[in-house]
């Protein structure tokens, strides 16, 4: 298991430092065995884009090249390739001096957020089009699988159930929707888009809890377009969803700060 530890820099920024606790007894650690040759560069861009999204690395966090290589057990050449494509992706940021520049984990913004669920709004929208197309058996099935999930999270909204499901509810929700109706570059853009608003999502959770109940609706109005055959309502729907859901975000960003920015 690990723990990580945050350390405030001359220059107040904080750096992050991962520990594994089973050395802080004197014992050895298990080392990671090392990626298979030719993966390294994906496999480090897959695992520090996890370390980012959930919340890890925090937003504005120093990125240490050294400490991230000795962590993931490679050597700095695919680490550094990889957060310049997570820098391409948007998830690190390059922070310039006068003297120096660095690294950083990309703060979470609002500007940010509401392009991030306007993109992957659309996105789910043109999916949503396909999986509204469908024959209607394997249309029927699909909304006996969003219904299901849909009733899961009412539930939630009332008072009931675990808030700790939400996120995971919510996301198979859209990506059922998505599995149906997308074909191929489609599904590929939307898995790369994904992630970026997954940050959003898991930070700010816990303060939108009490707006639930209303995303609830904009989901039955998805589901009631799919039972219909009705592509345009559940286009629209999604768009919707995901507008309505930036703007409760952006709310709560007002209250509590755009994290990661000073």
């Amino acid at each position: 298991m690990e723990i990580k530890l945050l350390k405030t820099t001359g220059s107040g920024m904080v750096k992050t430092e991962f520990v594994d606790k089973r050395t802080r007894g004197g014992g050895a650690a298990k080392k990671r065995e090392k990626p298979e040759h030719g993966t390294s560069l994906l496999i480090a861009f897959q695992e520090i884009r996890e370390l980012i999204v959930h919340g890890k690395m925090s937003p504005g966090t120093w990125i240490v090249e050294a400490d991230l290589a000795e962590r993931l057990n490679m050597s700095r050449t695919p680490v550094r390739a990889a957060i310049h494509w997570l820098q391409r992706e948007g998830y690190v940021l390059e922070q310039r001096s006068v003297s120096k520049s660095r690294m950083i984990v990309a703060p979470l913004t609002k500007e940010d957020a509401n392009e991030l669920y306007q993109i992957i709004g659309h996105l789910e929208g043109i999916a949503g089009r396909g999986a509204a197309l469908m024959p209607q058996a394997e249309r029927d099935k699909l909304v006996a699988k969003v219904e299901a999930l849909n009733v899961r999270l009412l539930t939630i909204a009332q008072g009931q159930g675990h808030a700790g499901e939400i996120f995971e509810l919510d996301r198979n929700f859209h990506r059922l929707i998505v599995n149906a109706g997308a074909g191929a570059r489609l599904s590929t853009l939307h898995q790369a888009i994904e992630p970026q608003t997954e940050r959003y999502w898991r930070l700010y959770a816990s303060s939108i809890i009490n707006d639930l109940h209303t995303s609830v609706d904009e989901h039955a109005q998805i589901i009631e377009g799919l039972k219909n055959g009705d592509p345009s309502a559940v286009e629209t729907g999604l768009q919707v969803n995901w507008l309505k859901g930036s703007q409760r975000l952006g709310h709560v960003i007002d209250i509590f700060g755009e994290r990661g920015s000073w």
